[in-house]
């Protein structure tokens, strides 16, 4: 009898021999039985073996095209169809919702899976090859750009191109009227501040970081520091519960929650990553098409916190 064990994703990659991006897919068709053990998903060594037995008999096609990306591996199996190919997109916006959502429905699309990462880790996956899109808002405070120095810095020797989705305006939220009267990034020294922060690795967490190193400031030093949250709402609903004086984020979440003000900052750039050897595989011309139309446009408009002036735009190449 086998002894159960418990599995990650990648765990049951190595197995199979089959990459992680396949798993998922085995998991979404519910080909391969799997659970959530919080946000993570686990999947029983039983129901490994199980799977493996099921599609013993299946007879493989072995395949040949001048376009070996369309396929996973070079050996894929008749019950699966070729739009079931996913791509993962790494990143926590709504705007990624909604492309997944035109990616699924367009004639040249895919299934796409989500993965809600911070800016850092977006991009640390996507070197690590274990999602095929990235986004990022990450501030350089050296250079007073945003993305491009990061991502030839943690993609060394990696052609990219970065795509332009939206700018948005960073800020600060505060109480309702503005009672303890912050204005600027100079409030971050005072001893009557308590602040909120966000998970280490987000865009809005390296924006306040590298504010900090400029300024000379501690953040150990400052009261709340080490309080961590992971999205924009969270940090807004806890300034308006009291919990804390200021917190970080984006003006749209502000506009959801009562009971704050919001005091505009900085305008950032939140911008596509994608690796240029993974453009031609299946979905990336949907991509690329949806993020052109006017159809695709319009509802991020009535969305409203966006400035989609530059959507689509080719930023840089590395």
């Amino acid at each position: 009898m086998i002894e159960n064990k418990t599995l990650t994703p990648q765990e049951v990659a190595d197995i199979l021999k089959i990459s992680k991006s396949t798993v998922y897919d085995l998991m979404k068709r519910r080909e391969l039985n799997s659970y959530k053990v919080g946000k993570k998903l686990r999947v029983d060594l039983e129901d490994v073996e199980n799977f493996k037995n099921k599609t013993k008999d299946a007879k493989p096609i072995n395949t040949f095209s001048p376009e070996p990306s369309k396929f996973i591996s070079s050996t894929i199996y008749e019950e699966t169809p070729y739009k079931s190919s996913p791509l993962i997109i790494s990143g926590q916006d709504l705007i990624l919702d909604i492309l997944c959502r035109y990616l699924d429905r367009h004639p040249k699309g895919v299934r796409a899976l989500r993965s809600h990462e911070g800016s850092y880790n977006a991009i640390y996956a996507l070197y690590q090859g274990e999602v095929q899109v990235a986004t990022a808002h990450m501030w350089d405070g050296k250079t007073g750009e945003y993305n491009v120095p990061f991502i030839e810095r943690m993609l060394p020797g990696i052609p990219t191109v970065i795509i332009r989705l939206a700018s948005r305006m960073q800020g600060f939220y505060v109480a309702k009227g503005n009672p303890k009267n912050i204005k600027d990034w100079n409030d971050l020294r005072r001893s009557d501040i308590t602040i909120i922060n966000r998970e280490k690795g987000s865009g809005t967490r390296i924006l306040l970081d590298e504010h900090l190193r400029k300024m000379n400031i501690s953040g150990a030093s400052m009261n709340g520091y080490i309080r961590e949250f992971h999205s924009h709402l969270a940090i807004a609903s806890n300034v308006a519960r009291g919990d804390a004086d200021l917190g970080i984020g984006i003006e749209k979440a502000c506009l959801q929650v009562q009971g704050i003000d919001f005091i505009p900052i900085q305008k950032e750039q939140y911008d596509m990553v994608v690796k240029k050897e993974d453009i031609t595989l299946p979905g990336f011309d949907a991509i690329f098409e949806i993020i052109h139309s006017d159809e695709f446009k319009s509802e991020l408009q009535g969305l409203g916190g966006y400035d989609l002036i530059e959507l689509g735009k080719v930023i840089a190449e590395t």
